[in-house]
């Protein structure tokens, strides 16, 4: 390591973010170690190894903008992968992939301990389970798609159904209650998606127990496939060293899947399918199985991700799903009805829904939700075709209670009460389990649905029914 970190070498080929390096004497740098090349009073541009050459050459990927690079240029070798500063220095601070800061704030001091990106994921033996919920507030998530403490959920969903609001909505409610620290990696994300965040997380009060990490979608394709592990640095060092419990946000892990196409691409290797790098799996599994928790501390990782022309079989999609205990599944469909959030419940699975991790109640009324709806589901061509009244009693019944399930199941978000102008509402998982089971045995088949509508608890929509006509009750059999 000592040898490879007096090597230097010059460039001898630029192609866009692909960098060909060669030296002339000592060992040639492992891959994935880091390559800083010179651009005389400039900064110099940060680059990873990728590739073997040949016995004095290497390819590497810049993470930084290339323009003006020419060959010839000097290459200075660290002798590590790249470094991510870590602790409490970095808590309310915007960084970049490389650790700058990004927030106009006073840079890190040199003295600031650092972490490379690049690590193994702690041992089987080391990591622990967990069965404790970590309760969101969001009635249907709770309801059918509870997340764990140290476990990992992910949000899918097209383009425009909603992903980014539930994940800041998320961040709003449990990062106010959470009293961990909370690290949020954006990747690919728009400059106006990043600037609102910081504002937001200024205005709680909680940006001096979060780290923000962005790779933007103007950056080279390095930044964007790196961002993830520079966030999930800081977040192991919080866990491992302090023994801190971590809430891991990341959006959109998606645009980490395709950075890394990028980079296949540009490194020359054959696509395999849809298009996608043929090392797709590995890629995702490197980043995903660090997500774990070890004795003492919880790494909570909940990520967005984008489901292409809404195609939930895309390789990407299927690979991603592999590795998370609790799917979350937007619909376009539930969003062109007003159904917020666009949450499909049949869709959307949790492992922990089991009765010996949630309890009886929890699980048979998920249960019944899910059938009642399910069954309305396959009542809907005879309704969009026929009508309602053309129905049997029994399922006459069950759609009408089903609709009501749907309704009650949205809720306001306190991210949109700036657009909306409607307070957003928390509901505790026993509020929700009772509403549903009220709308399951009939309670509420004299309510009118709008009274369930963008409520909380079944109480609000009680006081919300009062004031609005009946709807028609069916009538019970002979």
């Amino acid at each position: 390591m000592e040898q490879a970190a007096e090597a230097s070498g010059r460039v001898i080929a630029v192609r866009g973010a692909v960098v060909d390096v060669a030296f002339d004497a000592g060992p040639l740098p492992p891959i994935d170690d880091a390559l800083l090349i010179e651009r005389g009073g400039a900064a110099p541009i940060l680059a990873e190894v990728q590739a073997h050459l040949s016995e004095r050459t290497v390819r590497a990927i810049a993470l930084q903008a290339t323009a003006g690079l020419s060959r010839g240029a000097n290459v200075r070798v660290p002798g590590t992968p790249l470094e991510m500063p870590v602790g409490e220095a970095v808590l309310g601070r915007l960084l970049d992939v490389a650790g700058q800061t990004g927030d106009g704030g006073e840079p890190l001091s040199e003295d600031v301990p650092r972490r490379p990106i690049h690590r193994k994921p702690p041992e089987f033996s080391r990591q622990t389970g967990t069965t404790e919920l970590f309760a969101t507030g969001i009635k249907v998530i709770d309801l059918l798609a509870p997340i764990a403490q140290g476990g990992k959920a992910a949000m899918f969903g097209g383009a425009g159904v909603g992903k980014t609001v539930l994940v800041m909505e998320l961040i709003h409610a449990m990062v106010s209650a959470y009293q961990g620290i909370s690290v949020f990696a954006g990747i690919g994300e728009r400059s106006r998606e990043g600037h609102e965040m910081l504002l937001d997380m200024r205005e709680s009060g909680v940006l001096d127990r979060t780290v923000l990490v962005y790779g933007q979608m103007n950056e080279p394709p390095g930044a964007r496939w790196r961002v993830p592990m520079s966030a999930l640095t800081i977040a192991e060092t919080f866990r491992d060293e302090d023994r801190r419990n971590v809430l891991l946000l990341m959006d959109n892990v998606f645009r980490f899947v395709q950075a890394g196409a990028e980079i296949s691409g540009l490194l020359g290797r054959l696509p395999s399918r849809v298009g996608y790098q043929p090392t797709l799996a590995s890629e995702v599994g490197a980043l995903q199985e660090r997500i774990a928790s070890v004795a003492g501390a919880a790494v909570t990782a909940i990520e967005a991700v984008y489901v292409p022309a809404d195609d939930f079989t895309d390789p990407a999609v299927t690979t991603i799903a592999a590795h998370v205990d609790s799917m979350v599944v937007l619909s376009r469909a539930m969003a062109a009805e007003g159904m917020y959030p666009a949450i499909d419940p049949i869709a959307s699975s949790s492992i922990l829904l089991d009765p010996l991790i949630v309890g009886k109640e929890h699980s048979d009324t998920a249960i019944a939700v899910r059938q009642t709806l399910e069954h309305y589901r396959e009542l809907q061509d005879v309704i969009s075709l026929l009508g309602m009244e053309e129905l049997g009693l029994e399922d006459r019944r069950t759609a009408e209670r089903a609709r009501r399930l749907q309704r009650f199941l949205t809720q306001p978000f306190s991210v949109t009460e700036a657009f909306t102008g409607v307070a957003g509402k928390s509901v505790g998982i026993a509020e929700t389990i009772a509403g549903c089971r009220a709308i399951l045995a009939g309670d509420c088949d004299d309510w009118p649905e709008s009274a369930l509508y963008m409520v909380g608890t079944l109480d609000e929509a009680r006081q919300k029914a009062k004031g609005e006509p009946k709807a028609t009750k069916v009538a019970a059999a002979p």
